[in-house]
């Protein structure tokens, strides 16, 4: 598959990048050769190959879902500057 000049000049401007002519020329062999490789994944024959979640099928270790430390509420409300009915108290910065 090829790129065109053009394509490559109109994903510039849309990226909001210059390109030099030189640097278009290179591009469109360098962007060429790699849509070249993805045609050759796309032409891979995938129909008996069962799909996977992750390539190495690894089992994430979670640790247990267990409280680990008290409730210390009450004592972070008692050093804030403002609290009312269990809440915190801000000011207000939208007007």
């Amino acid at each position: 598959m090829t790129i065109s000049r053009e394509d490559i000049e109109k994903v510039a401007v849309l990226a909001r990048i210059r390109v030099d002519d030189e640097q278009v020329s290179a591009l469109e062999s360098d962007l060429g050769n790699i849509l070249d490789l993805v045609d050759q994944l796309s032409a891979a024959d995938t129909d008996n190959v069962e799909p996977m979640a992750h390539p190495l099928n690894a089992v994430q270790r979670l640790r247990p879902d267990e409280i680990t430390e008290t409730n210390q509420r009450e004592a972070f409300q008692a050093i804030a500057p403002a609290t009312e009915n269990g809440l915190y108290l801000v000011p207000r910065v939208i007007e």
